[in-house]
């Protein structure tokens, strides 16, 4: 009985310490952009394409805002408006580095103390388009401070995301008409 248990309460360590670990992995190949300014990143983002998620699933006009928490963390404000309840929702989550703050890799938390991957991967000098990879290939993000994105820096963004084993088949074009 004790060796079952053991067993049992080892395994569940295992798990319980392989999910706190996975916020901090990154895609095999990507590299996250350094030096990073997040007084730079702070502030509204449009989301011009990502992978589907049930967190997301129906949301056009979606947008994600960064501001200071009291703690020094990031507060995470997502929103969009589903298309399918003519409705808006809302998340509101937390975000911490995973490293030095000069790195773009944080974890980000909605839930808890249940974290996942948020790294920025790609960023033109100006803080105007992000490219931001989850933990593995099943989350990934296009980001603008605009409603749109010139054509050249989507398709560069979308050979990064190529390159590194996205099917960028995948993603959902997201709508910002304006509402």
């Amino acid at each position: 009985m004790k060796v079952k248990n053991l067993v049992m309460f080892s395994s569940l360590g295992l798990i319980c310490i392989s999910t706190i670990n996975s916020c901090a992995t990154i895609p095999k190949g990507a590299v996250a952009v350094t030096p990073f300014d997040k007084e730079k990143y702070l502030g509204t983002w449009y989301e011009i394409a990502r992978m589907d998620f049930r967190f997301e699933r129906n949301l056009n006009n979606t947008t994600a805002n960064y501001s200071i928490n009291a703690d020094g963390s990031i507060k995470v404000d997502n929103r969009g408006f589903n298309y399918k309840t003519k409705k808006w929702s809302k998340a509101i989550g937390k975000a911490k580095f995973i490293g030095e703050a000069n790195i773009a890799r944080l974890k980000v938390s909605f839930f808890g103390p249940f974290y996942s991957g948020y790294n920025v991967i790609a960023l033109d000098n100006e803080y105007k388009y992000a490219l931001v990879a989850g933990n593995n290939l099943t989350y990934l993000w296009i980001l603008s401070r605009e409603r749109t994105m010139p054509e050249d820096v989507k398709q560069n963004y979308l050979k990064i995301a190529i390159d590194l084993g996205y099917k960028t088949s995948s993603l959902i074009w997201v709508n910002q008409d304006k509402k």
